[in-house]
């Protein structure tokens, strides 16, 4: 599935006390080979598509995307499902040819911690599930 939506990042005091932004949750719909809306992605991480199923997941694995300006390329494993349909037995998912989705390099400070930051980003999800 191709992914085209926002990373949502939120300024937070970083475990050493500085501000930093902090990924949130991904919105995104997704949309078929040719270019049809089949679902959505969003805070979980989960997937919803059109026929009811859900994946949520966990990232297991990643690596920086070729692009340093790209969010990075990982691997997920399936944590919990919903719905008898398509994705009802995903074990594992692939994020891979992102483009954007990175946070701002600066605009991160104590005076303005909680401020919201959308980042457009746009990805390919490769589902993986037993035959």
């Amino acid at each position: 599935m191709h992914a085209s939506g926002v990373q949502i990042y939120i300024c937070q005091s970083g475990a050493d006390g500085k501000p930093a932004w902090n990924l949130n949750a991904p919105e995104a719909e997704l949309t078929d080979q040719r270019g049809n809306n089949i679902g959505r992605h969003y805070a979980g991480p989960a997937w919803k598509h059109r026929d009811g199923s859900e994946v949520i997941a966990k990232a297991v694995a990643r690596v920086d995307a070729p692009d340093s300006a790209a969010i990075p390329w990982v691997l997920l494993s399936a944590t919990g499902h919903s719905g008898n349909g398509i994705l009802s037995r995903v074990t594992t998912i692939q994020r891979i040819q992102t483009v954007g989705g990175q946070p701002p390099a600066d605009g991160c400070a104590q005076e303005n911690l909680g401020a919201e930051f959308k980042s457009s980003y746009s990805a390919e999800y490769y589902f993986y599930a037993p035959k």
